[in-house]
């Protein structure tokens, strides 16, 4: 029964066109609307709050959610974490997808990028090796490099899917591994990458992103000594 009351109201937004943030039907209204029990429709609003598609507001009512991927983060951590504690190489596998993914995509940005977005890039690299000078590469400097290179796609969907990713497995190796970095080499990659997109040679491109996720990956493997 909750499930058919997810479906409905789910319906109910696509077919009003509701936008994120958009007041939904009170619970007596929905009651009245499916002709089901308070207990129902209140079971499905959990569930779809779970999912991110609605947001209860106690005291004010039910919106529609922000659809965030923070529902998907959330179980990319927690089946990584499961697998790791069952002695799988879960982080190494969600580091595969998000290379899969992101070598699947560079080559579409060789010699696409605006020039001053290019600049952009060049001060993120830049930022990275005076960080590297004092010790280490920041996390969020290597965010911003990678959210920066693929908002070029211009594909908003595909923006939160590598920032999904990204999240999740900067937050696992930070909870899980310790995993050593040489900070020279990971600005090295970067300045590689950049080149090679502003080069427009696609196949440079591809073989840069590979570099630098090879490099991670032989990092994360038992055994590993930097």
């Amino acid at each position: 029964m909750a499930r058919d009351i997810q479906e409905r109201i789910k319906k109910l937004i696509v077919d009003q066109r509701l936008p994120s943030g958009a007041p939904l039907p009170t619970e007596t209204e929905l009651m009245e609307l499916f002709g089901v029990s308070r207990n129902s429709v209140r079971e499905a609003l959990k569930a779809l709050q779970a999912m991110g598609i609605v947001e209860i507001r106690h005291g004010f009512g039910t919106y529609v959610g922000p659809m965030t991927m923070a529902p998907m983060i959330e179980g990319l951590i927690f089946r990584t974490v499961a697998g790791h504690y069952r002695g799988e190489d879960s982080l190494l596998q969600l580091l595969e997808l998000r290379e899969a993914v992101e070598t699947g995509l560079v080559a579409r940005l060789a010699g696409r990028i605006p020039e001053a977005d290019l600049a952009e890039l060049e001060a993120l690299v830049a930022r990275m090796e005076e960080e590297a000078a004092a010790g280490a590469v920041g996390a969020d400097t290597d965010r911003a490099f990678h959210a920066s290179l693929y908002r070029h796609l211009d594909n908003p969907l595909l923006s939160e899917v590598l920032e999904a990713f990204w999240d999740a497995f900067h937050r696992l190796r930070t909870d899980l591994v310790d995993v050593p970095q040489d900070p020279k080499v990971t600005c090295a990659q970067h300045r590689g990458i950049l080149a090679a997109v502003r080069s427009g040679d696609a196949v440079r491109a591809e073989s840069a992103v590979r570099e630098h996720f090879g490099n991670i990956r032989d990092r994360l493997r038992p055994g590993h000594r930097p």
